[in-house]
């Protein structure tokens, strides 16, 4: 299991020191996601891709659950007052319609979900829109307070936003 340990910092200077020092605490460069705002300097800093700051996983998500529920139930209908062949309903409908439902599900809210901005960086945007950088680490759940140790004794610059339990390991 994974947890994300959100830390904010001053500025790209302090940003680039932050990433030198976990990749000597041994954090993997694809496991820090920084978030500056627009314009900014990132050369060096792992940043942060759609998958960390979108809702695209959880729109995804949604549409899946929406979209087979939907279909299923539509399926169900259709395989019960019109079937095919004869009287019997044909379930096969059913399943088929489900999973198209599903994969339009999954399509379309996703397309939305890329251009909404995450609900877990929403708290952040003021301090990213007045220069300072967001830094995400997701960490194995036995390493946290061993990093944000280290981190709070090297950059006292730096500031603890928390820690999100349960982050899934893809994004």
């Amino acid at each position: 299991m994974h947890s994300r340990i959100y830390w904010l910092l001053p500025d790209v200077e302090s940003a680039r020191a932050t990433m030198n020092d976990l990749l000597l605490a041994r954090v993997e460069y694809r496991h820090m996601h920084f978030v500056a705002r627009e314009g900014t300097d990132m050369r060096g800093l792992h940043e942060a891709n759609v998958l960390q700051t979108s809702d695209v996983v959880r729109s995804a998500e949604m549409g899946l659950i929406i979209g087979a529920s939907v279909g299923g139930l539509l399926g169900a209908l259709v395989a019960v007052h019109y079937p095919i062949t004869g009287y019997e309903p044909q379930w096969g409908i059913a399943a088929g319609l489900a999973a198209g439902g599903a994969v339009f599900g999954v399509w379309t809210s996703t397309m939305i979900g890329v251009s909404t901005p995450s609900k877990r960086l929403q708290r952040f945007q003021k301090e990213i829109e007045d220069g300072k950088i967001l830094l995400m680490v997701d960490s194995l759940m036995w390493r946290v307070k061993e990093i944000e140790d280290r981190l709070r004794a090297q950059h006292p610059e730096a500031h603890l936003e928390g820690t999100e339990p349960d982050v899934p390991a893809f994004p």
